[in-house]
């Protein structure tokens, strides 16, 4: 006798801050759960009927986490989504109106139409590394705004104030750098990674600590993804005969702006992406963009040392000869040829 097949099911749940709203798909059934262990609960006893659902949820912050958390070590396949994917899809399904159960249904449709991928959530070691780096930045940013707060002010007792309250945040930070070394000093593999990371140069301690807490797939995808996980592939923007300037957009925006301020400094100080990035400003490439290949080409290498388990043994290219190398010209942006019988059309 054959067994009966199940149709997979569909989850999609839309967090708050107090309660979830949970939508079931192909069933359709949609209800509401505080937020709370007891909820939890409750949500585990509900999937635990299910042999095979995929559960879907949005990035919102780190309210998700306790949730994703709970729901991976129980066995069940999570994807956690980029919200503004998810809201994309319901405009194109002429979906509206928003509310949180309207969510939770979009994201079981989503879910179903889509299929996401399941990823492993990050261990909790992951996730206090990176909050530590998070309160970091705070820190950085409250002692910049008290700074200029500062400059600004002439009531001798104000300044009393944040002169007092700028020394906290010195101790603050102090104690953030020390919980955030230890954190590492703990972990061998962090350790290991950080060493071969500081051992490049352009990336600093910071740069370094930030990759290992916000990019644990360093060294685990190939050149391409990696690249397109952080935001540094181009897109192209192409029409018909027009042909669009390639961006890069998207990604992971702490991980690109470390790497922004790295490829600064190795573009100086780096002998091999000093030599890439004056062979493209020779090319007639643009600061920026040049900086911003400079950001790729790094990520590739830290990628690749990292896969391999390699030192840096950085060193810059051969020149060629100066009778080999053709004239360089200034760059010109290519107009798309105009077809017979078409009009030009001109910009006022």
């Amino acid at each position: 006798m054959k067994s009966i097949q199940h149709p997979p099911a569909f989850v999609g749940i839309d967090i708050a801050k107090h309660h979830l709203d949970i939508h079931f798909r192909p069933e359709g059934r949609t209800f509401r759960l505080p937020y709370d262990r007891t909820g939890l609960a409750r949500l585990l006893g509900e999937l635990g009927a299910l042999e095979d659902c995929l559960i879907v949820l949005e990035a919102t912050g780190g309210l998700e986490r306790a949730a994703v958390r709970l729901l991976a070590d129980c066995g069940h396949a999570v994807a956690v989504v980029n919200p503004r994917q998810v809201r994309d899809f319901a405009r194109a399904t002429g979906l509206l109106a928003k509310t949180d159960r309207l969510d939770a249904a979009v994201l079981a449709r989503y879910a179903e139409a889509i299929r996401p991928a399941p990823r492993a959530g990050r261990d909790r070691r992951s996730e206090a590394l990176a909050d530590l780096l998070a309160r970091r930045r705070q820190l950085v940013a409250m002692t910049t705004a008290e700074n200029n707060r500062l400059g600004a002010c002439r009531e001798p007792a104000i300044r009393r104030r944040i002169k007092a309250h700028l020394r906290w945040l010195d101790k603050e930070l102090a104690r953030m750098e020390d919980e955030m070394r230890e954190a590492i000093d703990a972990h061998p593999a962090w350790r290991e990674r950080l060493r071969r990371l500081e051992a490049v140069p352009g990336i600093g301690k910071t740069t370094a600590q930030g990759l290992i807490a916000n990019l644990p797939e360093l060294g685990e995808l190939d050149r391409r993804r990696i690249a397109a996980l952080v935001g540094l592939a181009p897109l192209a923007r192409d029409s018909g005969l027009m042909r669009g300037t390639r961006s890069v957009w998207g990604g992971r925006a702490q991980v690109r702006a470390a790497l922004y301020m790295a490829a600064l400094v190795a573009s100086r100080h780096n002998p091999v992406i000093a030599a890439f990035y004056k062979r493209l400003r020779e090319n007639g490439k643009k600061p920026k963009l040049a900086i911003v290949a400079c950001m790729r080409k790094m990520l590739t290498m830290l990628n690749a040392m990292m896969r391999d388990r390699t030192e840096w043994r950085g060193t810059p290219p051969p020149q060629r000869s100066p009778s080999l190398t053709p004239a360089i010209r200034p760059a010109r942006r290519e107009t798309p040829r105009r077809r017979p019988g078409v009009r030009a059309r001109y910009r006022l």
